[in-house]
């Protein structure tokens, strides 16, 4: 699920998690694996966090939800994450990542 939003960080990757989540684990992994920029702000420590990620996941506390300037994604795919980066944050892209 992707939605459009204006509470965002505008000049990035945000991630937001949670201890003990195993789907926040592997998208951590895969973007520490192709050198991707991100900011994680764990939702357990960070009420602002958990309140933007219950406005996009419709009531939910679903991580990891990912912001990327305007665009907010519940569970996406590395290759979503970067596929909204080249849009909205094009320096967050991996050298020499083909997208597309």
């Amino acid at each position: 699920m992707s939605a459009e939003t204006s509470n965002a960080s505008s000049d990035g990757i945000t991630v937001y998690w949670r201890p003990g989540c195993g789907f926040c684990s592997g998208l951590f992994r895969q973007l520490d694996s192709l050198k991707v920029p991100y900011a994680k702000i764990n939702i357990w420590d960070e009420p602002g966090g958990a309140a933007f990620v219950r406005s996009v996941a419709r009531g939910n506390e679903t991580v990891p939800t990912v912001a990327v300037g305007p665009v907010a994604m519940v569970n996406p795919s590395a290759k979503d994450v970067i596929q909204a980066a080249a849009t909205h944050a094009p320096s967050a892209v991996p050298a020499g990542y083909n997208v597309g």
